[in-house]
């Protein structure tokens, strides 16, 4: 059998292949509330046979949202819009996941297609905040530098929302802390310039995504998968590197908290030239865990049944996790499958399609 399509238990839950949908936001939401596009968006995916949806990133609170159209998870009345799709996921024989987020300085934008502006109160924006006040942009409001006081407010946001996201009946939690969103913005020496215990010292650097770990665990069942996503590198000198990367994932390890790194890469400031290509973030993941020990997830241009296929087989990681290519093909597990010479099970409703191959 394909490594692809081998089962990985996490815990309590068991995925039935390692091919994941990666949370992609689909600025479709109102008052963070989830709709009939993401039921049908997550479900085809579902269908398609993936092993893990993750959803997009959900905001922990109104002002961490990206846009105004984004998820959420701040209010009981978003549980039940996403338990619908959730159950509907189950169903298929997948598992679902949410990405818990919040967006800092890099929130209170418009959609992509709207021109990814960030709008002010006047424009139905909100104001921002991050480690520093030190916006992303030149141009972007200057963000408000949470204080101690305000960061524990935002640990309970997260605690709040992973208890909806267990009413919603996620069964996997992932903590965003890459891309240039709040927790990377501790993290990254490029953008925290504080001088307290949540700035300084790598130690001190961490101590919030560390914080907001515990915070969750400590609501979010012992049976049931943490993932932390990561920009293993911020590809730039005196940034966040992969060797932060390690030694941050060796202490979630040590702290038998978090059961996966999903490792990506960059945005935390602009203009930074990234060597995109195929494959290219996996040996991230690959470096993380040979050096953590730890479960790690591979992303980053894996546009092929093989490509992905060879990943496992190198043992560069244990999930391979698919953005872009799963919007192309929300079938992609059923064609790598047919390209590894996998029997594949499919819905009973394609059936009949599946026999006439």
């Amino acid at each position: 059998m394909p490594k692809l399509f081998t089962p990985l238990q996490l815990r309590d839950v068991e995925l039935k292949n390692r091919l994941v949908l990666s949370p992609m936001c689909q600025y479709s939401a109102e008052d963070g509330l989830a709709n009939d596009w993401h039921l049908v968006h997550l479900g085809s995916r579902a269908v398609g046979g993936a092993g893990l949806i993750i959803f997009e990133a959900t905001a922990v609170c109104a002002e961490g949202r990206i846009s105004a159209q984004d998820l959420g998870l701040w209010d009981e009345s978003q549980i039940a819009p996403l338990k619908r799709i959730v159950d509907f996921i189950h169903a298929q024989g997948s598992v679902a996941g949410v990405q818990l987020a919040h967006a800092g300085r890099k929130a209170s934008k418009t959609a992509p297609w709207a021109g990814d502006i960030q709008t002010d109160s006047e424009e139905g924006g909100w104001q921002t905040v991050s480690a520093s006040p030190e916006p992303f942009n030149e141009g972007d409001t200057v963000p408000h530098e949470l204080s101690e006081c305000d960061i524990q407010g935002l640990i309970v946001d997260f605690r709040n929302a992973a208890l909806r996201a267990l009413d919603a009946g996620f069964k996997v939690v992932e903590i965003h802390a890459a891309h240039g969103y709040l927790i990377h913005q501790f993290l990254s020496p490029l953008s925290n310039k504080r001088t307290d215990e949540y700035g300084g010292s790598f130690a001190n650097r961490i101590r919030l995504l560390l914080e907001i770990v515990n915070a969750v665990r400590d609501v979010w069942p012992h049976n049931l998968p943490l993932f932390v996503r990561i920009s293993a590198s911020d590809w730039v000198e005196g940034g966040w590197s992969i060797e932060d990367s390690v030694l941050l994932s060796q202490k979630l390890k040590q702290s038998r908290r978090v059961d996966l790194i999903d490792c990506s890469s960059g945005g935390i400031v602009p203009g930074v030239h990234i060597p995109a290509g195929p494959g290219y973030q996996v040996g991230f993941a690959a470096e993380i865990k040979k050096q953590a020990n730890i479960l790690t997830g591979a992303v980053g241009i894996i546009t092929s049944a093989e490509a992905a296929e060879e990943v496992l087989e190198q043992a560069q990681a244990d999930l391979v996790f698919l953005g872009r290519e799963m919007l192309r093909d929300p079938y992609f597990p059923m064609h790598a499958a047919r390209a590894l010479k996998h029997d594949l099970v499919w819905p009973q409703q394609y059936e009949r399609a599946k026999r006439a191959l």
